[in-house]
């Protein structure tokens, strides 16, 4: 399974990137070393969308709170840098594939990143997986 994060990331350059605590959704919480991963500069923090493929180097769950009934799983990841996107992807491109049930890698991007618009981890069809790799 391959997977997508769309984090704050503030400096594109590092062939090496460690995100902290992010939150996982739609399968997420499964991401494991070795693992393909699209990464995206989320908008919301003046990012630009896809930007990278690269290969998880690390992973470690954190800990749920005490006493919290409902909570998202989070992970931090390290990812390694492997290639760097050749034309631009993100909520512009996406936002008019809004049709959940026809099927479209855009349309699952866009559901699972931009319909609730919180940075995330989510897991990734096979297909979305193809889309993506088009882009490098």
């Amino acid at each position: 399974m391959a997977f997508a994060i769309k984090a704050e990331i503030s400096d594109l350059r590092p062939k090496t990137f460690a995100l902290s605590a992010q939150k996982t959704m739609y399968g997420g919480k499964y991401i494991a070393e070795g693992d393909t991963v699209f990464v995206f500069a989320s908008e919301n923090e003046g990012g630009h969308g896809l930007f990278a493929r690269g290969v998880v180097v690390s992973v470690e769950a954190i800990a749920r709170k005490r006493g919290v009934i409902r909570q998202t799983p989070r992970v931090s990841v390290t990812v390694r840098r492997a290639a760097l996107a050749k034309r631009p992807l993100g909520r512009s491109e996406l936002k008019h594939f809004t049709d959940w049930g026809d099927g479209q890698p855009e349309t699952e991007l866009n559901f699972k990143f931009y319909r609730q618009a919180t940075n995330k981890i989510v897991g990734i069809s096979d297909e979305a997986a193809a889309f993506l790799g088009e882009f490098f």
